[in-house]
This record gives C-alpha cells, sequence and structure tokens, in this order.
C-alpha cells in the first residue's frame, strides 16, 4: 500500500501545506491555511481525504538543540496524538526565502500569498530527498 505524506511550515497567522505520494516521491504546494480555530478541523479533513500517514514538519534547526519545544513540536505531538499518523520533522531554515525566489523564478504574481505552501514543498521535497538515500 501506497503513503502519502504531508508537509506543513508552521506559522503564527498562515500554515503552508504540500502534498506528495510515496510512488512519486514529488512534493506539490497543496494549501495556505489560516491558523486559526479550524485549522485541526481543516487538516483533518486533508489527512482523511488524500490518506495521509506521514506528516512532515518544518522546524528551524536550533530548536534541535533547544531545551524548550518549538511550535512546530508542539503541533507535530497534537497531530501524531489526534489523527494518528506518524510525524517527522524536518529543518526549515531559508525555506521561505527558498520559497519567494521559486515563485520569483516562475514569474508567480502573488509571491505573498504562496510562499508558505511553497515553503511546505521545499520543507516535504527535502525530507523526500533525505529519505530516498
Amino acid at each position: 500500500m501506497s503513503q502519502n505524506y504531508l508537509g506543513i511550515d508552521w506559522g503564527s497567522a498562515k500554515i503552508g501545506v504540500a502534498l506528495a505520494h510515496q510512488e512519486t516521491g514529488v512534493a506539490l504546494a497543496y494549501a495556505t491555511l489560516p491558523n486559526d480555530g479550524n485549522f485541526l478541523r481543516r487538516l483533518g479533513e486533508i489527512i482523511a481525504s488524500e490518506a495521509v500517514s506521514t506528516i512532515v514538519v518544518g522546524i528551524p534547526e536550533y530548536i534541535h538543540r533547544a531545551k524548550e519545544k518549538s511550535e512546530g513540536e508542539k503541533l507535530g505531538k497534537t497531530l501524531a496524538e489526534r489523527f494518528g499518523v506518524v510525524v517527522e520533522y524536518q529543518n526549515e531554515m531559508f525555506t521561505t526565502k527558498m520559497a519567494q525566489a521559486n515563485l520569483i523564478e516562475r514569474g508567480e504574481k502573488g509571491v505573498s500569498k504562496h510562499n508558505d505552501e511553497e515553503a511546505a514543498r521545499i520543507i516535504l521535497q527535502e525530507w523526500l530527498d533525505k529519505k530516498a538515500v
């Protein structure tokens, strides 16, 4: 049975989401969700409709050395408990800058509307590439 993966770029206002299927190993930008009271419900709907088994949450690399948990790690714990998915973490340093550069290079209009989901795509793709090695 193939697996589907979700990548998350957590932000205090918006959360970028990306999706990848095990067969292709290619992450695609999926959505930008508002970080509000409906976020977990909306994410749960995506997890169910896309049959997601693993979620990759982007966290800053320096957090791994810190004693306190990042917002991304707290989110990961919540997702694992609430939806029964495997949660992995991937360094997200510079992904927003990379996302903006990618979108500009592609000639996207409204870069700020799409940079969260593009950052999630980068996070997920880096994790997939690392996993394939």
